[in-house]
């Protein structure tokens, strides 16, 4: 069965994490744990401050957005009880934004607010210019194992 509309605005609102897939120069799939935030009709992502692979320059997904914006996320939660599963995937179009465009302020904001850490994590890398991930154009398809998971989300 799938989500109702509460319940996906409870999970874009208050979920932790979510993967994100991004397309290689080769076609496959680059997956890699995301935080986000909603504001304006849009997930925000940070490249955030968190130590990255030595020598690793531009992040891959980074890359990947500037070469082909067509992404993914995935929100799931998984449990012994199978009648507990769902999982919520985002299709849409990504960009790269930069701290005087459109949106990034209040981007910014929101992801301050929803994760507590970055008061002591930066939330850009050292050495590059501020830049968050937008995705939109957001196209939703869902899956719960019960009704009582879309009652307890919702």
């Amino acid at each position: 069965m799938e989500l109702t509309r509460d319940a996906i605005e409870h999970l874009l609102d208050g979920w932790p994490v979510a993967r994100l897939a991004t397309l290689r120069p080769d076609g496959s799939a680059a997956l890699v744990p995301v935080v986000f935030a909603r504001s304006a009709g849009r997930l925000w992502l940070p490249v955030d401050g968190k130590p990255k692979r030595a020598g690793a320059g531009e992040l891959a997904r980074v890359a990947h957005v500037r070469r082909d914006p067509r992404v993914a996320l995935l929100l799931d939660q998984y449990d012994a009880d199978w009648s507990a599963l769902w999982w919520l995937r985002l299709d849409g179009k990504a960009e790269l934004v930069g701290e005087r465009e459109a949106g990034f302020d209040t981007a910014l904001g929101a992801l301050v607010k929803k994760y507590p850490q970055y008061e002591h994590t930066p939330l850009f890398q050292r050495g590059t210019p501020p830049t968050l991930i937008a995705v939109g154009q957001l196209r939703v398809t869902s899956w719960a194992a019960s009704a009582d998971v879309v009652d307890f989300l919702g």
